[in-house]
């Protein structure tokens, strides 16, 4: 008998330790953004914040995370959570994701889309089929997209950020006399390519490059082969530096801009947080070395007053998702509540719901860098960083790699690009 009890009793407790592990409910992400270091420090959050719910995350480069979303994607093994870009990306995988407008409402009642900057909203459905209202991610960050320059290395060339394509000519010879990158580029990163391609097209058309992409206009307009001409006179004219199209941007580039070699660099609102990271170099340490600027106007005919822009990572929930309830508890924390204020505290770009600054900035620079992407370039922005078409996108990224390496001319890589769309219809 007593052995019997001394069994009950075991088995008891084995029971209520089941039940006890039972209690929490693992959520997973894959992405690549944010990096890992901010989002150990968004899931220590978000897990005191909501009791009983553990996040296992996962981060790769960009190029890497495509390809894992693919595969888990055919193999119907996505995470509950997962990484997008407004666009193209959402678009390719729609039919893997949960729509999110109903964890919205829940989570922050009828008005929730107010809770967000307009422009998040307006992009969050870019390229939804038409009477396709759903949200199959909400916006985590924004940005812009723009240039930056390294600040002891102007003050050392004796130059001020370059505004036209002639002074940018002028500035990169003298950079490169001194031994810096003119425009320090890792142009074998198609996403990088595609940034500076999507502000000559805007400096040279505004409006255009959507048109084309909706069908409205043609790739093969004389604005295009223009456009793909100044991103190879870039290469031609040694504003990149020598070796760009073999360089990755991620870390290729970014190894070299840290080590004070860069006099201007593309990137976006999200090199704000090279200040947060682990043990950062003496220029990105309190965003001490860096500022911003905007892309020089190519034409000489005066550029656009607007920054191209947006939501820079959204998250969705897959079809696969176990817990949809507490997927959403996760996403919508990391949006607007106690993950997201870690989040923001690391400088990792623009938030996109209303209302998250940074609980403390490092330098006087690095407010004041905040307060011009949040004040005055980030509510310029008229149209999207990202396109609505995946085939379109691919072959753009592949037509600036062909044209820049001297394999197609700038004619034939806007017919790519043309071509591309057409395979969609």
């Amino acid at each position: 008998m007593k052995k019997m009890l001394l069994t009950s009793a075991a088995a008891l407790m084995c029971a209520s330790a089941t039940t006890a592990i039972a209690e929490d409910t693992v959520v997973t992400y894959r992405s690549w953004s944010p990096v890992v270091q901010t989002l150990n420090k968004m899931v220590a959050a978000t897990e005191a914040a909501n009791p009983g719910i553990k996040i296992e995350v996962k981060t790769f480069n960009y190029n890497e995370y495509i390809v894992d979303l693919q595969t888990r994607a055919n193999s119907g093994d996505l995470p509950d959570i997962v990484g997008l870009e407004p666009g193209a990306l959402t678009q390719q995988y729609r039919n893997f994701l949960s729509p999110v407008q109903q964890c919205a409402q829940t989570t922050w009642g009828d008005d929730w889309q107010s809770k967000f900057f307009p422009l998040a909203i307006e992009q969050a459905r870019l390229g939804n089929p038409e009477g396709d209202e759903n949200f199959y991610g909400l916006p985590v960050l924004t940005q812009t997209i723009n240039m930056w320059y390294t600040v002891p290395v102007l003050k050392e060339m004796g130059m001020e950020p370059p505004t036209t394509y002639d002074e940018l000519k002028t500035f990169a010879e003298k950079a490169r006399s001194m031994g810096f990158a003119p425009i320090m580029i890792g142009a074998s990163d198609g996403w990088i390519r595609r940034d500076v391609f999507m502000q000559i097209i805007h400096n040279i058309a505004p409006g255009l490059i959507y048109k084309a992409a909706a069908g409205e206009a043609s790739f093969n307009d004389p604005a295009f082969v223009e456009a793909f001409q100044v991103w190879k006179n870039l290469f031609d004219d040694k504003i990149f530096q020598v070796g760009a199209l073999g360089l990755s941007h991620y870390p290729g580039a970014v190894e070299v801009i840290e080590s004070g070699r860069a006099a201007t660099f593309p990137m976006g609102a999200w090199w704000n947080q090279q200040a947060a990271g682990e043990n950062p170099t003496p220029l990105s340490k309190n965003l001490s070395g860096y500022a911003p600027f905007k892309f020089p106007d190519v034409t000489g005919n005066g550029a656009p007053d607007d920054f191209l822009g947006g939501i820079d990572v959204m998250i969705g929930i897959s079809t696969d998702v176990d817990d949809y309830d507490a997927a959403c508890k996760v996403m919508t924390d990391w949006i607007g509540g106690a993950g997201a204020q870690a989040l923001i505290n690391t400088f990792n770009d623009l938030p996109a719901f209303v209302g998250l600054t940074p609980e403390k900035f490092g330098s006087k620079n690095q407010e004041a860098v905040w307060n011009k992407f949040t004040e005055e370039m980030l509510p310029t922005v008229k149209y999207a960083r990202q396109l609505a078409s995946p085939a379109v996108k691919q072959t753009l990224e592949d037509a600036l790699a062909a044209v820049a390496a001297g394999d197609k001319t700038p004619v034939e890589g806007a017919a790519m690009v043309q071509a591309g769309y057409d395979s969609e219809q």
